[in-house]
């Protein structure tokens, strides 16, 4: 990982920085080409090498940090690297806080969430990809168990880290319709922060993206639609407007005022910062509203070159370019401003609620053995029954083994 300047990350939202600690991920999942770059092999940075980063990085004023392992969680040493930083953070004072990604079985791993927090992780990343398990079959992403989603926020709930969820929308059996109906059970079932959505793209690299050109199924030749926003190849039950209608339309669902109240209230009542979410969540609202681009590619000020266009467009004369540039830059920012005051109202109503520390919901209530059987999420579909039906026969013979 290269080591950047304080002059560079200065220019970066939140003053960070990243490393990995170790590269390799274990498991198989087919749109992802991660596997095939890092390999699925475990490699690791030892603590010292870890120490040495920390500290270069204090000592230039640098104290906040995106680990970018594709899932710490199987970091075979992640133990003795939150040791480490638990040192330094608690004998020699160094506040560093942390973002990493986590598989959705995390929360099985002894001590792993309690020394998360005590290391300074303050925010997650999780490839929850989908709630259907049909669709979760044909990604082989069989790591992810439907029936332990709602445990695993909530462990990440009661340990007062934020939680962010990656959402693939365009698996073969997904519909319109499936999909929305999917988002209102996310919404009420799972107590999740910040949720994003991505096209289904078969990347180059990918299980994926060989497995249709083996076939001989179209792909679009222009690689610059392969950025997860765009649909580039069909799909059997959607035609491609509706397929991109629907992922507009999901950052909407979700992202409503009334549900966006409902994540200030359940991060409350978990003892997060909700002036520090409602920042993010103004991000996540306003990039699709504004900008029409994924957050991740959204940012507070957006600059444009006259001369920064694709080789078969036409250079715009000075005089249309910065009149036209200078009206959308005003227009969009008083758009920003409008949802800025709007998020910022229903957070400040949140916080002065005297309720809001007793909060409680439907996401928030106690995981119960009988909750598969009243949950729309375990009984929305023959998928989701079938794996209820599976976690209970494991269940059975993990108790007769025991």
């Amino acid at each position: 990982t290269p080591f950047l300047p304080h002059t560079h990350v200065v220019r970066t939202i939140g003053n960070m920085t990243s490393f990995d600690a170790g590269r390799g991920c274990p498991f198989q999942c087919s749109f992802c080409t991660i596997i095939n770059v890092q390999g699925r092999q475990s490699r690791r940075r030892s603590p010292d090498d870890v120490e040495r980063i920390l500290r270069e990085n204090w000592a230039q004023g640098v104290d906040r940090y995106f680990i970018t392992d594709d899932n710490f969680a199987r970091n075979k040493d992640w133990e003795i690297i939150f040791d480490r930083i638990i040192e330094l953070r608690e004998r020699d004072g160094m506040d560093v806080r942390f973002m990493i990604q986590v598989d959705t079985l995390c929360h099985k791993i002894p001590r792993f969430i309690e020394k998360a927090k005590r290391a300074g992780v303050t925010r997650i990343f999780i490839g929850l990809e989908n709630i259907n398990p049909d669709n979760l079959m044909v990604a082989k992403k069989r790591q992810n168990k439907i029936t332990e989603y709602r445990k695993m926020l909530q462990a990440w709930k009661a340990a007062g880290i934020w939680t962010y969820a990656g959402y693939i929308l365009g698996f073969p059996g997904d519909t319109c319709e499936s999909i929305a109906a999917d988002i209102e059970i996310i919404k009420k079932e799972l107590p999740l922060d910040i949720l994003e959505f991505f096209f289904l793209t078969p990347l180059p690299g990918s299980e994926d993206h060989k497995s249709l050109w083996t076939k001989g199924i179209a792909m679009d030749p222009d690689l610059n639609k392969y950025d997860l926003e765009h649909a580039v190849t069909a799909h059997p039950k959607m035609s491609k407007a509706e397929w991109e209608k629907i992922y507009w339309d999901a950052w909407q669902l979700y992202y409503t005022p009334e549900h966006i109240e409902t994540i200030f209230r359940r991060a409350k009542a978990s003892g997060i910062d909700i002036y520090r979410l409602m920042v993010i969540v103004l991000w996540f609202a306003a990039s699709l509203r504004v900008e029409r681009v994924h957050p991740l590619q959204g940012g507070i000020l957006r600059f444009k070159n006259r001369h920064e266009r694709r080789p078969e467009l036409p250079l715009e004369p000075a005089f249309v370019f910065y009149p036209k540039f200078a009206a959308e830059f005003l227009r969009k920012h008083a758009q920003i401003a409008r949802e800025a005051w709007r998020i910022r109202r229903i957070c400040a109503r949140v916080d002065k609620d005297p309720r809001s520390l007793a909060y409680s919901d439907l996401a928030l209530s106690p995981v119960m053995d009988d909750e598969v059987e009243n949950l729309a999420m375990f009984t929305h579909n023959a998928g989701a029954k079938a794996a209820v039906v599976h976690a209970r026969k494991i269940r059975e013979l993990t108790h007769a083994a025991v």
